[in-house]
């Protein structure tokens, strides 16, 4: 199962989110569930909770291309770190 989202995950968008994932919890099953943020632009607080909430219960897997998508996907994780910064470290330790 896959949740695609775009834009801003804000307030409203945030709170909505939410609900959404509330009434597809109970279809997920046993399958995976994916989160695709390659289009998302902005998360504030509330966004990366409801983000948190899905992860915690999932342990989901994030599609992120940019690196602020990267970034979220690495805060929802528990992993502050901005992973484009640490593979440039990681490349300049080789």
């Amino acid at each position: 199962m896959t949740i695609r989202l775009e834009g801003r995950v804000v307030g409203p968008w945030a709170e909505e989110l939410g609900r959404v994932w509330l009434e597809a919890a109970p279809r997920l099953g046993t399958r995976k569930l994916v989160i695709d943020l390659r289009d998302v632009t902005y998360a504030d607080s509330g966004g990366k909770s409801a983000l948190k909430n899905i992860f915690s219960a999932t342990s989901a897997e994030f599609v992120a291309s940019t690196p602020w998508s990267q970034y979220i996907a690495g805060q929802v994780r528990g992993n502050d770190e901005n992973p484009t910064l640490q593979g440039a470290r990681d490349a300049g330790s080789k």
